[in-house]
């Protein structure tokens, strides 16, 4: 198979494509995106920068000419769309659980004519949590005394516990997670109910930010009582093989020794 020219509007499915050895596809990137240095090898050009995540230029997307363009979530089901009426084939990926986006790297993989890769690299993802221990062998047992109990901010204005596959990657890190069940959209709290959850540990990867919030900010708060960790948002945002990083991140917070 020809390697296909892509064009990729999601920072999700650059790190995707780059975990699979496929980054060398890439014709066209967000800016947002954050391709490898080998990115359009295989068509010996450099990718071309066609906008924002939200606000690419289809324009330039189809001027690119690519056998595929990949996006995700459901903040990019109209650009999809609006490629299809463009007569563009397109990946869309709206990954709900942890379970869903490792199966989103067999299906990319599946999309660009590397299945054998995506296997491999959704084995390793498994793998990888696995070792994290038995906190990960028994995710499903949410109530656990011994789990810390842990508030996850995505948003902090107005304040949102973060939803998706966040809940998934808590529990897979050994925590508790009670304030958005998994699978269901982050949502805004009521700083009551936190303070009545009592959480162990405060995780902030406010959206867009990467690690540019002062964790004083979440500390200084009267419902917050707990050690307050700002950790780059691409850590727990990115349903790509990044999250796996910040599911090993989690499990270090978590140790009885870590410092906010």
């Amino acid at each position: 198979m020809t390697d296909p020219r892509v064009v990729s509007l999601a920072p999700s499915a650059t790190a995707t494509l780059s975990a699979l050895g496929a980054a060398e596809c890439l014709v066209g990137v967000t800016r947002h995106c954050d391709p490898p240095s080998d990115a359009g090898s295989a068509h010996g050009v450099d990718p071309v920068a066609v906008g924002g995540w939200t606000t690419p230029s289809l324009d330039r997307v189809a001027e690119l000419d690519p056998d595929v363009v990949f996006t995700s979530d459901g903040l990019q089901t109209g650009i999809a769309e609006e490629c299809r009426e463009r007569g563009l084939a397109v990946d869309h990926r709206e990954p709900a659980t942890l379970a869903d986006v490792i199966e989103d790297f067999r299906g990319i993989a599946r999309t660009v004519g590397r299945p054998d890769a995506g296997a491999e690299l959704a084995a390793d993802a498994r793998e990888r949590i696995e070792a994290i221990g038995d906190a990960s062998a028994d995710a499903a047992n949410d109530e656990r005394a011994d789990r810390p109990v842990v508030y996850c901010e995505e948003w902090s204005d107005p304040p949102m516990a973060a939803g998706n596959w966040v809940p998934d990657a808590i529990r897979a890190a050994g925590g508790r997670y009670p304030f958005v069940d998994a699978g269901e959209r982050s949502r805004e709290v009521d700083p009551e109910a936190v303070a009545a959850a009592d959480p162990d540990r405060v995780v902030v990867h406010v959206c867009g930010r990467g690690d540019r919030v002062d964790p004083a900010t979440v500390a200084e708060r009267e419902w917050i009582d707990a050690p307050v960790h700002v950790i780059d948002d691409s850590l727990l945002n990115q349903p790509s093989p990044v999250l796996i990083d910040g599911i090993e991140r989690l499990a270090g917070l978590f140790a009885d020794e870590a410092e906010p």
